[in-house]
């Protein structure tokens, strides 16, 4: 039986890539984004011409009837859920320092990146315990964080901590599922060329001249999407809980 593997995020960027990804590695893939498929036709026929089945779920990861919504159009369309990849975040909409933020984009920030995580790998978990073992495992579950779970960006405090939450959901549902058979894992991009880093290309870019990054060029999406891949297949069954770092080595501490 072909596997299916829901993407949050999955019309653009790092979870087009994902997805696109996990297609050629042979999952039905279900794509959940904000806009409206007519927006990303042309990045979904390339999904179509490279054979890659697919079903597209427009929504907003913070609403609790568009997550139900989610699992129930995954489950009638394909049959069931066995990958789940939590890529869908939000930036603030507007910088501001520490000290300054208000509740209303800290609500926003953390009701999407962290309490959307949470109760849709909630939902689908409890799908996954529906069904029965194919396989080496019942079910997948990786969440895309990011390098601000650890690095402080006093410009965009609620990011830093909604990333926070994500990798603290990672090692709970870790724990949680492993005896059931479904394994949690991490990936933390750093500076990935996307259209979220687009604002800020030239800091970054100088950033990379500067020698911060010991791989000094721009991470792509599909640098991501790779290492999503591989947690995806049969090549980690004996490691749950743990994250990898997809940021150019930006994460070494040098003198």
């Amino acid at each position: 039986m072909k596997k299916t593997a829901i993407v949050t995020g999955g019309s653009r960027g790092i979870g087009f890539a994902i997805a696109r990804r996990l297609g050629l590695d042979g999952f039905s893939v279900v794509i959940f984004a904000t806009t409206p498929r007519e927006a990303n036709q042309e990045r979904l026929d390339q999904l179509s011409s490279a054979g890659i089945e697919y079903h597209y779920v427009q929504g907003n990861l913070g609403s609790s009837e568009d997550r139900q919504k989610l699992v129930q159009e995954a489950v009638a369309r394909f049959g069931g859920i066995h990958v789940l990849v939590n890529n869908a975040g939000v930036a603030p909409k507007k910088r501001a320092d520490l000290l300054e933020m208000s509740e209303e984009s800290f609500d926003f920030v953390v009701g999407v990146n962290t309490k959307g995580n949470m109760f849709l790998t909630q939902a689908v978990a409890k799908q996954m315990l529906r069904q029965p073992i194919e396989g080496k495992k019942r079910g997948t579950i990786v969440n895309v964080s990011s390098c601000s779970a650890e690095v402080s960006s006093i410009n965009r405090g609620e990011y830093c901590v909604s990333k926070a939450g994500v990798s603290m959901l990672t090692t709970l549902y870790a724990d949680r599922l492993a005896g059931e058979g479904i394994l949690v894992h991490e990936v933390r991009p750093g500076v990935i060329s996307t259209d979220m880093t687009a604002g800020v290309h030239e800091k970054y870019e100088s950033l990379i001249e500067q020698g911060v990054f010991p791989i000094a060029r721009w991470g792509t999406p599909e640098d991501v999407a790779n290492a999503v891949s591989a947690f995806c297949g049969d090549a980690f069954l004996y490691t749950t809980g743990n994250y990898v770092d997809i940021d150019g080595g930006f994460h070494i501490k040098r003198l």
